[in-house]
């Protein structure tokens, strides 16, 4: 019944930018975040939201280049992603309201069926 659901994902050249959405159903949560998963490679943490302060965090290989945030209306998290690399390649997966450690995926009980980033160079 819980449901998130990404999309905005596609190809495009390194340097461009992509916005990715994740559209949260059957319930509320405090915080939000997103994973990504490159081909033959670990899911790797990228960015987390607390929907209540608008405090936000990211992996240092985005810094500066990715900007995460909320509507909390319509219970929707973005990733601005710009700047991109081709090593930003991989399914790109939100979550919500981790047990413990953000950037642990086993801390998370509630995953999007990942929309795919492809970045050429």
């Amino acid at each position: 019944q819980v449901h998130l659901v990404e999309s905005g994902g596609g190809l495009v050249q390194a340097g461009g930018s992509l916005r990715l959405s994740c559209a949260a159903s059957g319930r509320t949560f405090n915080s939000m975040g997103w994973f990504r998963q490159a081909p033959g490679k670990e899911r790797e943490w990228v960015a987390a939201i607390r929907r209540a302060t608008g405090y936000t965090d990211y992996t240092d290989s985005v810094k500066g280049r990715f900007a995460i945030s909320a509507d909390n209306a319509s219970n929707t998290v973005y990733l601005q992603m710009n700047s991109l690399k081709p090593e930003d390649t991989a399914v790109y997966s939100c979550v919500g309201d981790p047990w413990h450690g953000v950037g642990l995926p086993d801390a998370y009980d509630y995953w999007g069926q990942g929309t795919q980033v492809t970045v050429s160079s």
